[in-house]
């Protein structure tokens, strides 16, 4: 599904998706941390890095794609995600989920959202 409008809310951080029948905000954290690149996805399930300490990042560009996706910057450097309009409304529909699965990796790896934040499990 093709939004019909994309706006980069900057004071909030998100993304803006109006659909026909719907709207959306996805928040630049999100976006980041389910970047459909290499760098993030891998090559294969197995090569998946997972993206920790991305609390803060920002949208820092939208740029559109041919007809068929935007290409989003991040102010940590990150630029290589495409975002395929087919994608991009999954991770709208489906976003509770998605950020639970995603919330869980962080918690099963000892890891954080903050880069502030270090997590020290102590054995005893």
């Amino acid at each position: 599904m093709t939004p019909t409008a994309i706006k980069l809310k900057k004071t909030d951080n998100q993304l803006h998706l109006t659909y026909k029948d719907a709207s959306y905000d996805l928040s630049a954290e999100y976006l980041r941390v389910l970047s459909p690149s290499a760098e993030v996805r891998g090559h294969s399930p197995d090569q998946a890095q997972l993206q920790v300490g991305k609390k803060y990042v920002k949208i820092t560009g939208v740029e559109a794609v041919g007809h068929y996706a935007v290409k989003l910057t991040f102010d940590d450097g990150h630029d290589s995600g495409i975002y395929a309009w087919d994608y991009l409304y999954d991770l709208c529909i489906n976003q509770s989920q998605h950020w639970q699965v995603y919330i869980q990796a962080l918690d099963n790896q000892q890891q954080s959202r903050d880069p502030h934040e270090s997590v020290v499990q102590i054995m005893g």
